[in-house]
């Protein structure tokens, strides 16, 4: 199995660019961030954006963590690939990391400055330090239910190599890990029960929202849903549309990945006869 590796300080835009160098090189296997992708899809690992700590964060970046060594073999073994690209904020880094995934050397080393302009490398500090912003290299629905309630945000980049070649997009995701200095935020459950409210209040044949009760898990939230419905009116259509209405403005203005919605009409609101 042939090691590359793509060095480059933190914030210089490696993740940005991982998947032209990765094509380049002829491999679908990127490691970077403890992750192991395939393409746009995570085969193994959970993100060091999630550590709570920056120390915690470079330890799970090295695979130096507890039980990852034998996970990432395995699923280096399951996958059987010829090649590997490796991204690290240095030559130690990147080494570290394929003595531990592999129990080698790196073959062949690409450095942010060879692929990236003095002014794109600028800019891609600036963004780093002022929005405390990281690049994925996967789709973000790949990475939406590790990540819930984290400022995520899809980046597609349309790449084109010159003549004679393709055209392709890379899919990517911008994340803003628990450890940035720009602080912590939390969202109240009583967010997500006004959102609700709020929504109802514009789909005819929805009285009155009687109950909402939300589940919290670590891959996101359940929400619970009892309404009171105008009587006349086609139920099945009236709760569609609630359930779909609300998942996606809970998702456009909260990031939260809502596993799933339950709505029950629990009972009719019968109007004077006119």
């Amino acid at each position: 199995m042939k090691l590359y590796a793509f060095v480059g300080p933190s914030g210089t835009g490696k993740s940005h660019r991982a998947q032209m160098i990765a094509k380049q090189k002829g491999t679908e296997y990127i490691i970077d961030d403890a992750l192991f992708i395939k393409g746009n899809k995570i085969i193994s690992g959970t993100s060091a954006k999630k550590a709570g700590t920056r120390i915690e964060s470079v330890k799970r970046a090295l695979f130096s963590m507890p039980g990852q060594v034998e996970e990432i073999r395995k699923a280096i073994e399951k996958e059987k690939p010829e090649s590997i690209l490796i991204l690290g904020t240095s030559d130690e880094m990147v080494s570290k990391i394929a003595h531990n995934i592999a129990g080698k050397e790196i073959d062949e080393t690409t450095y942010i400055e060879e692929v990236s302009s003095p002014e794109e490398i600028a800019a891609a500090r600036s963004a780093r330090m002022a929005e405390g912003k990281h690049v994925i290299p996967v789709p973000t629905f790949e990475i939406k239910k590790d990540f819930s309630g984290y400022l995520v945000d899809p980046l597609q980049i349309f790449k084109w190599k010159g003549k004679g070649t393709a055209p392709y997009v890379a899919e990517k995701s911008l994340i803003r890990p628990t450890f940035s200095y720009l602080g912590n935020y939390t969202i109240s459950d009583n967010v997500i029960r006004s959102i609700i409210e709020y929504m109802s209040q514009d789909i005819e044949g929805i009285y009155k929202i009687q109950r909402i009760k939300i589940d919290t898990y670590n891959d996101g939230i359940f929400i619970f849903i009892d309404a009171i419905l105008e009587y006349g009116y086609n139920l099945r259509d009236i709760l569609g549309k609630l359930k779909e209405r609300c998942n996606k403005e809970i998702d456009r203005l909260t990031a939260i990945n809502v596993i799933d919605i339950q709505v029950i009409a629990k009972g009719l609101h019968v109007g004077e006869k006119k």
